[in-house]
């Protein structure tokens, strides 16, 4: 992945110091291990591999539906890109739920925005196991998402960093720009200059609980 951004700026952008602790339990095997406080790098695909995102529309609608999300159940999305027909992201634990419902809360929120599928709705549960609805049509697949995600626990900060460099190198690698900062639906931007977008970044301040004063 290297290769594809040469310039070393795409690696020291990344390197600012993490907010959040690690806990010192490493995951195993293929078990999802939660309540660690660890950060999950997160990849999930649509529905056998397909190019569903590869209009703007559909990429800013899952941003849209992401930063609803990190708002619902309070987790911090600490980066993210979205490709042609996936999505990597690095995450905390949320403090509502755990993170497998965000997920399917995310998947099930991006599928039920699309136009056509409000008709249809489709529980978190089978959206999870089965995949959920796309738009229907003439010789095509019912299903825009594939089954369940792929769930690293990152519990280092040279994990934290790893992850993020292929977060932001991902669209470059595959030819899809020359620089990371080129490509719209990914948080590079927010590490090379602080740009504000769709999602908030390193949002730590959604975890503090605010308690209101006695009244007078």
């Amino acid at each position: 992945m290297g290769r594809g951004c040469p310039s070393p700026r795409c690696s020291r952008v990344t390197d600012i110091p993490g907010l959040l602790s690690y806990s010192r339990v490493m995951a195993e095997g293929l078990h999802r291990y939660y309540g660690g406080r660890d950060l999950h790098f997160l990849t999930f695909s649509c529905y056998q591999r397909q190019p569903l995102f590869s209009g703007p529309a559909r990429c800013d609608l899952f941003l849209q539906i992401l930063d609803r999300v990190r708002r619902r159940y309070r987790l911090v999305v600490l980066g993210y890109v979205v490709m042609p027909e996936h999505v990597h992201l690095l995450v905390s634990e949320p403090q509502r739920a755990t993170l497998s419902i965000a997920i399917q809360a995310l998947k099930l929120g991006v599928v039920r925005s699309l136009d056509g599928t409000s008709a249809n709705p489709m529980s978190r549960k089978n959206s999870e196991t089965w995949g959920t609805p796309c738009v229907s049509g003439p010789k095509k697949s019912n299903r825009f998402w594939q089954a369940r995600f792929y769930d690293f626990n990152v519990w280092t900060e040279k994990k934290r960093i790893e992850k993020l460099r292929y977060i932001h190198r991902n669209p470059v690698a595959r030819g899809l720009v020359a620089t990371p900062e080129q490509w719209r639906w990914s948080s590079f931007r927010w590490y090379l200059c602080g740009e504000v977008g769709p999602v908030r970044i390193n949002d730590t301040d959604i975890l503090v609980m605010r308690i209101r004063p006695p009244a007078a």
